[in-house]
């Protein structure tokens, strides 16, 4: 198995997704189908005491009102795993809470019957703010590596701030969405979602259900970066009422109720102490941080994920607590820990460095990381010193000036550069996989798999068609589909990591397969020839593939529809990836916009499989942390509950002619204890660090250092 780089080679699904023709969960018409709107709670905290349904049912076309009396109890939790998806309740935790469920022949008809319904509620004291009365603060477990105390003592220079990072949301472009048909007693479910598998697990143990009786289609995804990747609250609502009618039943959740009831980044709040030694070197780090949490999620504030191993400092002291308010549970957004984390940190490093009049770049570079400080265990790769100094290289930072406001254009506009690196865990799940190849021309390969616009099927296209004799446009990827192979979330970066080597045993085990069955013989063509000419209608193999200390059990935990990753921290050797992001921002010289015209990220992310996706997905992460830093945060009203610029019209976000160049630089050195491929993950750990390289060169502009996102126009008045 060659783990030489990959090429170049377009999309695997460009030429569809051109044309029109991939489709996505609400694309899937059935003969006879129903539309369905969600009734959202219009109070933060209380009861239902009645919901009045005549009005509703009078209107031509409604076919009928699902409330709290038509849907069993929720099932009870499984420790470790959060709650299913919400059943209709008459209990409300959240404004925009669902309290109903308008069922009719057209979208509009179902539109018009949810606004006729106007319940009756019971209301309850309520906390919508970290710092609103009543909010309650719940510990979370230390991270500790060292004596971080006593190296702080010891320390010649300290640098101690707080940093804050905004609530924001996930508007991808594909809605969430849910298509059930109940036929025959078995329950198919077309969704977008990046856990085709938990849908289904959710599924069962809400609706009292087998596992013979849910399936769940997910091929394509318009969007997920995390929104997706848990349980979606309308899932069993729809479900639900598929089997009551005994009719397909389709609802596409409106944006606005999207931002109240699917998951969200948490505000956070970081406050670092950082300590250097007489060398220069960060000697210590005490880090606390908290969020916003719903009252019963298990989102915890895990911001110590990365921090202690980036630069490899032995003494660390991590703290953290939930905040718990009345909200909807946040979760997952791209980047969901380090984007924060690395704003705060990285903004930290930087003001540290000029305390010491040292360069931002040349400060780092002191620090390459060997061991992992927690567990005392080899990194098993780290070129993240490599992406430092190819990006400085690349974006010519031996001409930047040291001291801030000392570079300006003729007209006075400000000129800061600034850089910020960024780590991620780097996770495999075990996979299980079927191979075939038709004489006909054609393969299909069945694996654990979302595609989400990453990639995924590029990815596994590159490895097939490098290793195996076929023809590429005969290809068919069986992904996200429950009913084609055993699914596995897909989240973390840990896709490709996955993917690709599951890929690479399966070519391997086909060919051993097709050399056995031709027993010695010579036979002309490519896989399907040689299987047309022996008068072989297919052949096919099945495979399965496990990281690094995974095992049997962890192939059980699959099959069963559970969670079985692996890493950062694995048996012999723990491993991230990492990036290095290098921004330029011109602030002008009276109305104090900011503006990015130009970024280089260089990034280690283990062998690129693809690099056409995989330099896409990097600049997909600089521009949204671009936009995280600049532009995006979701605002509470704290009289109601609730979020206010729940649209894309108020909740801003960049646009084209916010974005300049953007130059992407990948080390493409492989991992090979990872797996043998040498695969990390990229995903996430494109966005990390992109903020705080652009708080750096505001400050590096402006003399001037912003610890709260977004940076606006008038923090710089």
């Amino acid at each position: 198995m060659t783990t030489a780089p990959f090429p170049d080679r377009p999309r695997a699904d460009a030429r569809e997704k051109v044309l029109g023709a991939a489709r996505y969960g609400a694309d899937f018409a059935i003969p006879d189908m129903l539309y369905a709107m969600q009734v959202p709670a219009t109070v933060a905290k209380g009861r239902l005491t009645a919901v009045p349904t005549a009005a509703a049912l009078r209107i031509p076309g409604v076919v009928r009102v699902l409330t709290a009396t038509d849907f069993p109890p929720p099932a009870p939790a499984i420790p470790g795993a959060g709650p299913p998806p919400s059943m209709i309740v008459a209990d409300i935790a959240y404004r925009g809470q669902p309290v109903a469920l308008v069922v009719a022949e057209s979208l509009e008809a179902a539109i018009e019957g949810a606004e006729a319904i106007h319940p009756v509620y019971a209301n309850s004291p309520f906390a919508t703010l970290i710092n609103s009365p009543g909010a309650g603060r719940e510990p979370a477990k230390r991270v500790t590596a060292g004596d971080a105390n006593a190296a702080m003592a010891r320390a010649t220079t300290r640098h101690k701030a707080d940093y804050v990072s905004p609530a924001q949301h996930h508007n991808p472009m594909e809605l969430l969405s849910t298509t059930a048909h109940w036929k025959d007693g078995v329950l198919t479910v077309h969704e977008g979602t990046q856990s085709s598998n938990l849908v289904k697990g959710a599924l069962m143990r809400n609706l009292r259900l087998n596992a013979e009786q849910v399936v769940v289609k997910s091929p394509q995804i318009g969007g997920g970066f995390g929104q997706k990747g848990s349980v979606q609250s309308q899932t069993s609502l729809v479900a639900r009422a598929a089997m009551l009618l005994g009719r397909p039943v389709k609802m596409v959740v409106p944006r606005g109720q999207v931002f109240h009831t699917a998951t969200f980044r948490p505000k956070s709040r970081h406050s670092i102490e950082l300590g250097a030694d007489a060398s220069g070197k960060i000697s210590a780090i005490r880090y606390d941080a908290d969020h916003q949490a719903s009252r019963g999620g298990q989102f915890g504030p895990d911001y110590h994920e990365h921090v202690p191993q980036m630069y490899g400092v032995a003494d660390y002291l991590g703290t953290g607590a939930d905040i718990r308010i009345d909200t909807q549970d946040p979760g997952y957004m791209r980047c969901p820990y380090p984007h924060p984390a690395a704003f705060a940190f990285e903004s930290a490093v930087d003001e540290l460095a000029f305390k010491l009049g040292e360069d931002p770049v040349a400060f780092r570079l002191k620090h390459r990381a060997t061991v992992d400080p927690l567990n005392g265990k080899p990194l098993s790769s780290n070129f993240l010193n490599d992406c430092i100094s190819e990006g400085a290289r690349r974006f010519g930072w031996d001409k930047r000036g040291l001291a801030p406001g000392s570079m300006r254009l003729p007209d006075g506009t400000q000129i800061g550069w600034g850089v910020g690196c960024g780590a991620y865990p780097a996770i495999t799940h075990v996979s299980i996989a079927t191979l075939r190849i038709r004489a006909d021309g054609t393969a299909r390969f069945a694996v654990a798999g979302h595609e989400m616009g990453q990639g995924l099927r590029s990815v596994l296209t590159q490895v097939l068609v490098r290793d195996l004799a076929i023809e590429p446009t005969g290809l068919e990827l069986a992904i996200g589909d429950t009913s084609a192979a055993p699914q596995h979330t897909t989240a973390g970066s840990w896709g490709t990591a996955s993917g690709a080597p599951v890929a690479a045993e399966a070519a391997a085990k086909l060919n051993a397969a097709m050399i056995e069955l031709l027993a010695g013989r010579t036979v002309a063509g490519n896989l399907h020839q040689q299987l047309a000419a022996i008068r072989r209608p297919y052949l096919e193999i099945e495979v399965s593939h496990a990281g690094p200390g995974q095992g049997v059990k962890d192939l059980a935990a699959l099959r069963g529809g559970g969670y079985a990753i692996a890493g950062p921290e694995y048996p012999d050797f723990t491993t991230f990836s990492y990036i290095a992001h290098f921004v330029e921002v011109r602030v002008e010289p009276r109305t104090r916009r900011i503006r990015v015209p130009r970024v280089v990220s260089v990034v280690d992310c283990g062998r690129v499989i693809s690099p056409r996706t995989a330099e896409s997905q990097v600049r997909g992460g600089v521009i949204w942390g671009i936009s995280a830093a600049l532009r995006e945060a979701t605002d509470t009203d704290p009289r109601y509950g609730g979020w206010l610029n729940n649209d894309l019209a108020d909740y801003v976000v960049a646009v084209n002619a916010d974005i300049g160049d953007i130059e992407v630089g990948m080390i493409d050195k492989p991992d090979p204890q990872m797996n043998a491929l040498g695969v990390k993950g990229l995903g996430e750990v494109a966005m990390a660090g992109v903020s705080g390289a652009v708080a750096n060169a505001i400050f590096h502009a402006t003399g001037k250092r912003l610890r709260e996102m977004p940076f606006r126009i008038e923090d710089l008045l």
